[in-house]
């Protein structure tokens, strides 16, 4: 790395998706979970489940039920072991209030998390749901790199209350609780995978009770999450849980060489990863490894663990995920699929934010960081030439967009679309709220990484402070993802036609096609590469 980029957090994926997400809550100034939402003052419902009767909120126009179990704790000899089924509970479960998030550092959950007792999820309904008229269903997984997330951090319910349909958040293990292998570990490398499948079982036999359809499912997820949808479009142990999938900047063809991207490794690379964590906490010489890491307390584990990728070659997931889609090996569901007009510059903002500045001296030293190979950083550097210290930021963010996002993006796309209907979008408003602290930013963002989610949730319950033109654009996604988790088609009356060729761009002045969109992120350039 060029010397004035040593300050780069983490330098892959997992660590700088986790800053990036902790900047967006803390630009959003909330707890997740913590805001008021407009609750109808002392009212409750309670919903009779297989489970339990289980008591929630009601609010103005929807009702809220948080922190509902969706597999058994995942503590003692269940840790790093498949989900179990809940055991059933006496009397009426409290959900009027989000429960702990599974474990992380400090966060996007302040004061970060060491409680097992985490595999919850959260329900919002239109206050209208009624068993008789079952609603769509849309099921999310969070982002956060697969060390950081929580699906209490996600507020649905401008989307219950305008789309109608029912929307479920999902916690699912993180870091080295949901994907350490280790030799002979049943599991290895996939348990957050596998927690993410009960929660789409429990949807398939309990959710009915919320008002929901669950022959109506569809999956969504962004970032992290996105590829996880990707990985359950191919996994066989999903077969039938959903019927629709919404992936929101996590390219299915990500790759390990593309290290800002969510990707999946190798079974045997897990596995050397689990071992030298196994050293690393001073349990690799024990006579039962797996049981000495049984014994560490969380937060020593949080502390051992370095990057986190969902392992490939496994029952769950027994082929790469891109290798999986180039070969069409995908479930037959329509798929929402897109990325952000500016992804990497959340990443190249905060490698240059202290103080750090990319010039045309130290630019081919910083590209050579990531491509060793000589000719193919020359080429990098021909293709995102830099010609002043005051684009060198948005050079490198443009660099880290068109190869890690924008790319795969459209590669995903187009192999979908062999197979499935196909919407493709792009977010590209260069004015939305930033996803990091105000003012600290080394140069203006754009359209960033996970940029499009306030337009979709009131993040931790607090709405985002949008334009009139921007709530208009909000309101729009609003309506064609809801529109696409009822019917599988985003389009519906009085909207701009959103065909299942090319890719529409959304911004608040303009939603329409976007013109030259491989041209201009340089996608014959990368398509040279591995």
């Amino acid at each position: 790395m060029a010397e004035s980029l040593r300050a780069v957090p983490g330098g892959r994926f997992g660590r700088l998706t986790a800053v990036l997400t902790v900047a967006l809550l803390v630009w959003c100034g909330m707890s997740p979970g913590a805001a008021a939402r407009g609750a109808v003052s002392g009212a409750t419902a309670v919903v009779r489940t297989a489970d339990g009767a289980v008591r929630g909120s009601v609010h103005r126009g929807y009702r809220t039920f948080e922190g509902i179990p969706y597999a058994a704790p995942p503590v003692g000899r269940r840790r790093w072991a498949p989900p179990r089924p809940v055991t059933r509970w006496r009397g009426v479960l409290d959900a009027t209030r989000p429960r702990s998030a599974c474990p992380q550092t400090a966060g996007e959950v302040p004061g970060g998390s060491t409680d097992e007792d985490c595999l919850r999820l959260h329900v919002t309904a239109p206050a209208t749901a009624a068993p008789a008229h079952p609603k769509p269903v849309l099921v999310w997984l969070p982002g956060g790199g697969f060390i950081t997330g929580a699906g209490q951090s996600y507020d649905a319910h401008r989307m219950a209350i305008r789309g109608d349909i029912v929307v479920v958040t999902v916690n699912y293990r993180l870091g080295a609780l949901g994907f350490l292998a280790l030799p002979g570990l049943r599991g290895a490398g996939t348990f957050g995978l596998a927690d993410q499948q009960a929660a789409l079982r429990w949807v398939r036999d309990r959710i009915r009770a919320f008002g929901g359809d669950p022959g109506n499912v569809t999956l969504a997820g962004e970032s992290a999450g996105g590829f996880s949808v990707c990985a359950q479009l191919v996994s066989p142990g999903s077969i039938g849980l959903f019927r629709r999938a919404v992936i929101e900047s996590g390219p299915c063809t990500g790759a390990p060489a593309r290290p800002f991207g969510p990707s999946a490794a190798p079974l045997a690379s897990a596995e050397r990863d689990g071992t030298a964590l196994a050293r690393k906490t001073g349990c690799g010489g024990a006579a039962d490894v797996l049981g000495c890491l049984r014994r560490l307390p969380v937060s020593r584990l949080l502390a051992a663990q370095g990057e986190v990728r969902p392992a490939y070659g496994t029952p769950l997931l027994p082929r790469d995920v891109a290798a999986a889609v180039t070969a069409g090996a995908v479930r037959r569901v329509p798929v929402l699929i897109g990325a952000n007009h500016d992804e990497g510059n959340g990443w190249a903002a905060a490698a240059l934010e202290g103080g750090a500045v990319i010039t045309p001296r130290t630019w081919p030293q910083t590209v050579a960081s990531f491509f060793p190979d000589p000719s193919r950083a020359a080429a990098v550097v021909r293709t995102y030439p830099v010609r002043s210290a005051r684009r060198g930021g948005p050079v490198f963010g443009a660099l880290l967009d068109d190869w890690n996002y924008a790319c795969p993006t459209l590669r995903t796309q187009h192999l979908l679309r062999r197979q499935v209907p196909v919407w493709a979008y792009e977010f590209a408003d260069e004015h939305a709220p930033p996803v990091t602290v105000p003012g600290k930013a080394p140069f203006p963002l754009g359209a960033v990484h996970a940029a499009e989610l306030p337009y979709l949730f009131d993040l931790g319950g607090r709405p985002a402070a949008l334009t009139a033109d921007q709530r208009r654009l909000s309101d729009s996604m609003i309506a064609a993802w809801t529109r696409f988790a009822r019917t599988g088609d985003p389009n519906g009356p009085g909207t701009r036609r959103w065909p299942t060729t090319g890719v529409l761009s959304l911004t608040p002045q303009h939603t329409g096609p976007a013109r030259d969109i491989g041209t201009r992120h340089h996608c014959p350039f990368w398509q040279t590469f591995p």
